[in-house]
């Protein structure tokens, strides 16, 4: 619920103000330590990234909530956006984007953590579980580049707006892509900040369309083999049926004005 939601940023936000906070049945001061708030800085950006791989992973909807307390205290605690990036680009480097080279002298092991895979004693997880993380990653993201906190003073521009979500996708185009990877992250990232990126640009964003249409796809199906296929199916399908009907809905799980009443 919309109330809910105002508590735990007014908790946050306190806590990172240097009130009081009860926290676990114990009152907390980040003043009770002289690193006490570079630690909570820290630890929060972690914990909202986590929970972009973690709950956004297995409830799209749930990126929304997240990203819109996280833009919110980004916007109060600078310090907090930037962590939250080195966070995100270090766990998906896809986020950047960046696609890490295999340097000599690197182990596989590294290379696939390099990669955003999780190693577990020499095993590498599953491409599914994988590609599951990294789309909770990009959609909590793209919701983050769309969503203010609706309480705050908006005098200024959004912390990390809708600009970075367009170079985001500009520099994913001018890369090499990647099978299974860059079909799912394109259709995760249009999927949730489309309908944002239809309003700010238009006419560009129709056009940028068309290029991912005529040129981009061909190039992904060109490196795509077929028992990968389906991501590329899905993305491709949304493509067509946006440039057909000039528009991408909503995502699902906005956040409507009713919400906050809540």
């Amino acid at each position: 619920a919309g109330s809910q939601l105002r508590e735990i940023f007014d908790k946050i936000n306190n806590l990172l103000s240097g009130k009081s906070v009860v926290s676990g049945g114990r009152t907390v001061s980040v003043t009770q330590h002289p690193q006490g708030l570079d630690f909570v800085y820290y630890k929060l950006a972690e914990k909202f990234v986590n929970q972009g791989e973690e709950e956004v992973a297995s409830h799209r909807d749930a990126a929304f909530p997240i990203a819109v307390v996280a833009s919110g205290i980004w916007e109060l605690h600078p310090r907090v956006g930037d962590l939250f990036l080195a966070h995100l680009h270090k766990k998906c480097p896809y986020s950047v984007p960046y696609y890490p080279a295999l340097k000599e002298g690197t182990s596989m092991e590294e290379y696939q953590r390099m990669l955003g895979y999780q190693v577990k004693d020499s095993k590498v997880e599953e491409q599914d579980r994988f590609l599951k993380r990294m789309s909770g990653l990009i959609r909590l993201y793209a919701a983050i580049i769309q969503l203010r906190w609706p309480y705050g003073n908006k005098q200024g521009p959004h912390p990390h707006g809708l600009s970075y979500g367009w170079r985001w996708l500009a520099q994913m185009l001018n890369m090499e892509p990647l099978a299974d990877v860059t079909a799912t992250l394109l259709l995760d990232f249009l999927e949730v900040c489309g309908n944002a990126l239809v309003k700010q640009y238009q006419v560009q964003f129709w056009k940028m369309m068309l290029l991912i249409q005529e040129d981009y796809i061909p190039r992904i199906e060109a490196i795509t083999s077929s028992g990968q296929m389906g991501s590329l199916k899905r993305f491709t399908k949304f493509v067509e049926k946006s440039l057909q009907q000039k528009e991408i809905p909503l995502p699902n799980g906005t956040l409507q004005p009713s919400f906050w009443r809540s």
